[in-house]
This record gives C-alpha cells, structure tokens and sequence, in this order.
C-alpha cells in the first residue's frame, strides 16, 4: 500500500509538472493497489482524467497513440531544454542517458491501443 500512495503521489506530480509522466505512476499504483487495497484500486481508476487509461491499459488494451505521442513530446521537449540549461557535461550525460531509457520504456515496452482505439476513449457498453 506505501508503494501504491508513493505511486500516487510521483503520478499526482506528473500532472502538473512537464515532462514527468503521470499514467505509468497511476498504472502502478493500481497494480500495488490491487494486492493491498480494493477500495484504493477502486479511487485510482475511478479518476476523471487517468482512470480509463489505467483501466485500458489493466485490461491489455494498450494506451492511445495520441497520449503516447504527446508523453514522448513531452520527454524530447523538457529533455532538449535540459540538456541546454544544465551546468556540466556529466549533468548532461545522466540526463540525455534517462531520456533515452525513458523514451526507449514508453516507445518499445508500453503498448499502443489497437488501431481504431486512437481517440482514448472506451467503446460503447453493449446491452
């Protein structure tokens, strides 16, 4: 469970600050909640802006192509602007070294949605 508040709390960050993302840290807040706490999983995917995309992702549906676009837009804009402020080549160095992991994680091991799934919503509920 403090794994999961943890989780919660970098996925939170991740919301308002640039460049960090927020839907892997709720993605793993769940699964540490679903060990620990029903009525926490509960919360995290009941979320308005993250909690179809952790239920999407939980159900092996991928996450949409457009919210991966924009985490790795995202990544090459604050990583470029880093790499320009920052004092130091090793600074530099271990900064472009955890923007390409960071990049190489989202790109190869974070599934897209299939095709026809792009809009990141949910298809209709079927009676």
């Amino acid at each position: 469970m403090v794994l999961g508040l943890g989780a919660c709390g970098l996925g939170g960050m991740g919301l308002v600050v640039p460049g960090m993302p927020a839907t892997v840290f709720f993605i793993l807040a769940a699964y540490c909640f679903s060990r620990s706490s029903d009525r926490l999983l509960q919360w995290v995917l009941g979320l308005p802006k993250v909690g179809p995309l952790v239920r999407d992702y939980r159900e092996g549906k991928g996450i949409p192509r457009p919210v991966k676009k924009a985490a790795l837009g995202t990544m090459a804009v604050v990583g470029t602007v880093s790499l320009v402020v920052l004092p130091g080549p090793w600074i530099r160095v271990l900064v472009l070294a955890l923007l390409l992991i960071g990049a190489s994680v989202v790109w190869w091991w974070v599934p897209s949605a299939p095709k026809g799934r792009d809009d990141g919503k949910s298809p209709p509920a079927r009676d």
